[in-house]
């Protein structure tokens, strides 16, 4: 690691660590408080919005690898990933302080998504406008993923940094220092949060935070996507989130429920239904997903019998965690006749 991309990694995570201190009196003065309801896995008012932090580290030191002249091969793809992520986290702000109807987000979702790869599809040599509608599903489709999976203690920002660090590996096999560049931003700026939302007195992310998350990560994706990086590399990491989200969303589809509204059915939030705490239910979300992204890794680097290995291996640990809340309850209901 060279010393400058220290420099700016360190600088996300200071900030990220340091911002809080600043910004949470300010979040209770202005009443950013997430109230319990029926998809709470907690029960009692907390301080929301400490996206807030995480997002001015990230665009910080975003910014700082471009005036130090760190990244100075791709710089505008840089750029378009912070245009967007800005964009993102202002939409998160005020759904966060205000509210928004599901239309208006949902169409401002995907206008950052499709700016963003029209951006993208212009700097980029050979990329096609036929990207734009997948740029534009892509962004408001993670935006949303990582806002129903923000649910528990830490599960957000481990995910920032399993998927950042994974991305940022994909950035040096790739030979895409931006990308590089990018992932150790977001590894190291959620990693800053981590303290915040785990330790006493915690907080949380709120609207602002999780629409940061998923943009980034999208951002980041879309970007290398277009500019020939491994589809394995960058979707490999997010299994784990897509797989609940989506099979969520068609279970309560199939059940005639109304999708938007308040539940507790994600496969994570089963999970604290269990007796896992929230630490343990993020930490098995996060090794799932950095095994997942490991496979994808080998899938896409090694030859055919290895890498259809990979892909069942990756298919495997997928299915294990859609079912992991049967598998904790019958051994919950094992141990409680012994323990009796």
């Amino acid at each position: 690691m060279s010393p400058l991309l220290a420099v700016v990694g360190l600088a996300a995570l200071a900030l990220s660590l340091a911002l809080p201190v600043v910004v949470k009196p300010l979040l209770k003065r202005l009443g950013v408080v997430d109230i319990p309801n029926d998809r709470s896995s907690h029960s009692t008012v907390v301080i929301r919005g400490m996206g807030v932090a995480v997002a001015v580290a990230i665009l910080a030191a975003l910014v700082l690898s471009l005036a130090t002249g760190l990244v100075s091969v791709d710089r505008s793809l840089i750029g378009i990933i912070l245009c967007m992520v800005a964009a993102a986290s202002v939409l998160g702000w005020i759904e966060d302080f205000r509210g928004l109807s599901i239309r208006v987000r949902a169409s401002a979702q995907l206008l950052v998504g499709a700016v963003g790869t029209v951006a993208l599809a212009t700097t980029i040599d050979d990329s096609s406008y036929w990207w734009v509608p997948l740029g534009a599903v892509a962004v408001a489709t993670y935006i949303n993923a990582a806002n129903f999976m923000d649910g528990i203690n830490g599960i957000s920002g481990m995910h920032g940094v399993v998927v950042g660090l994974f991305y940022s590996a994909a950035g040096v096999l790739s030979d895409q220092f931006w990308l590089t560049v990018a992932g150790l931003v977001l590894a190291a700026a959620f990693a800053g949060f981590l303290p915040w939302n785990l330790g006493r007195g915690f907080v949380f992310l709120g609207d602002v935070g999780s629409y940061l998350l998923g943009a980034s990560i999208a951002a980041i994706a879309v970007t290398g996507l277009l500019a020939g990086v491994y589809l394995e590399y960058l979707l490999s990491p997010v299994l784990i989130y897509l797989a609940d989200t989506f099979t969520t969303f068609v279970r309560r589809a199939r059940r005639g429920e109304p999708l938007y509204t308040a539940h507790r059915q994600h496969v994570y939030q089963r999970l604290t239904d269990t007796g896992l705490s929230h630490v343990q239910v993020s930490l098995l979300v996060t090794v799932l997903s950095a095994l997942t992204g490991a496979a994808g890794f080998v899938l896409a680097t090694t030859p055919a019998p290895l890498a259809v290995s990979a892909s069942v291996f990756a298919a495997a640990v997928v299915a294990l965690y859609l079912y992991s809340p049967r598998i904790f309850r019958a051994l919950a209901r094992r141990r409680t006749p012994a323990d009796a």
